[in-house]
């Protein structure tokens, strides 16, 4: 399984909680294109969240976050990890 991560765009001023109903809205899902969201962080001054997921393509992986409302094109394959 690949290991992915993206990053969002337009999240200024989201509270942990709004974020935290985003990575849920995800979880309710992910298994429908069998990806994981292990972890997601906000910087809600820059109005980043950056999320750490698993699956089999970062196609998935765009899919889920379109399907939860918090569309992203902006996804990476980490394929090196130290």
């Amino acid at each position: 399984m690949a290991r992915f991560m993206d990053v969002h765009s337009g999240f200024q001023g989201v509270t942990a909680e709004q974020l935290q109903a985003a990575h849920d809205a995800d979880l309710l899902i992910e298994a429908d294109e069998g990806v994981h969201f292990e972890q997601a962080w906000l910087d809600p001054v820059a109005g980043k969240v950056f999320c750490l997921s698993t699956g089999p393509s970062k196609e998935a992986v765009m899919r889920i976050h379109e399907r939860a409302g918090h569309a992203t094109a902006e996804v990476y394959e980490l394929p090196i990890e130290v």
